[in-house]
């Protein structure tokens, strides 16, 4: 069996492509970005490419798509359908054609918008933005693939939480780096929970998930425990040889306020910034999921505790400053 991933240059795609070959697993790279680690194993594509696809997907394998339209600021938004939308459905049509029986899709528990506590593989959704919308209509595309020979085909969808660990430079980074120097402010109470999820744990539930059987299986990953922001920031600073005490507070209402005006500069100098109203909404809510992985028999490699000193010593006690980094929110 020939393992097809697309979007396999990333983040998590690096790491489990890293698992399969330490397996002797065969499997390509599909992606519009250059694969730093494994570049016999790449071919370059772009997921709306149909044609592409055509050529390049290996008939029979097992297909994953981890390629996907996410950042907060992307223009245009039209790319959250062509890329998240119409990439599932090429991938769906080309499955058709190569004799493709199972598909691996990595969706986002951002499908649950503002989700209550707890929010499980049940719960209701409703996405507040482009990213959750497409991610949820890329679903209802591999069920209606799925359903059209249910008997022997299997769909795996995974709804990860933020996704962190060593070289990624998305929200979880930007917080870690803010604690480490020394400049930061928590907004709001710090109260508020926040479930996480580790890389490598995340790579190897994929891997993990390539045994299914034929069906429709729907998880979300998370890994435990769910750390208050006021926690987390304290287990840093100790990691970092200071005090767990924060000693910087900003009431919710000012750091909005100033998002909102980050917002407006960035609108009328077409500018980015890593300061605006969304990021301080999601940083002050409350992300708390559960999931039905349990069952499944599957058991993280790395504990959450673990996998946070990792990634603090790696990125700022350790020098690495030369290895390759990922940019993801």
């Amino acid at each position: 069996m020939k393992v097809s991933i697309v979007g396999g240059s990333g983040f998590i795609g690096s790491r489990l492509c890293g698992r399969l070959a330490n397996k002797g697993i065969t499997f390509q790279i599909l992606d519009k970005v250059m694969s730093a680690s494994f570049s016999k194993e790449f071919a370059l594509l772009d997921i709306r490419d149909i044609v592409a696809l055509e050529q390049s997907i290996a008939d029979g394998s097992l297909l994953i798509n981890l390629a996907a339209e996410h950042r907060d600021d992307v223009f245009p938004l039209s790319l959250y359908d062509d890329v998240n939308v119409q990439g599932a459905k090429n991938l769906c049509l080309v499955a058709n054609q190569k004799n493709i029986h199972t598909i691996i899709f990595t969706s986002s528990v951002a499908v649950y918008g503002y989700a209550p506590l707890g929010t499980n593989e049940s719960g209701k959704i409703a996405p507040f933005n482009d990213y959750g919308r497409t991610k949820w209509e890329a679903e209802q595309v591999y069920k209606a693939w799925q359903a059209a020979d249910s008997e022997n085909r299997t769909l795996v969808i995974v709804r990860p939480t933020v996704v962190f660990g060593e070289r990624n430079r998305g929200n979880v980074f930007n917080l870690l780096k803010q604690i480490a120097s020394g400049k930061f402010v928590m907004v709001g109470d710090g109260l508020n929970r926040k479930s996480m999820a580790y890389v490598e744990n995340v790579a190897a539930f994929l891997e993990y998930s390539m045994s299914f059987k034929s069906g429709v299986h729907i998880y979300n990953y998370i890994d435990k425990p769910d750390f208050s922001m006021n926690q987390l920031v304290g287990h840093v600073n100790k990691l970092l040889g200071r005090s767990s005490e924060i000693k910087f507070r900003m009431p919710y209402f000012v750091g909005l306020g100033i998002g909102k005006v980050f917002d407006l500069v960035a609108k009328l100098s077409g500018r980015k910034f890593p300061i605006s109203s969304i990021r301080v909404k999601k940083f002050c809510a409350n992300s708390v999921y559960e999931s039905a992985i349990s069952q499944t028999g599957f058991v993280p490699p790395v504990n959450l505790i673990d996998a946070i000193e990792k990634t603090v010593r790696y990125e700022f006690i350790e020098d690495h400053q030369h290895e390759q980094v990922f940019y993801t929110e």
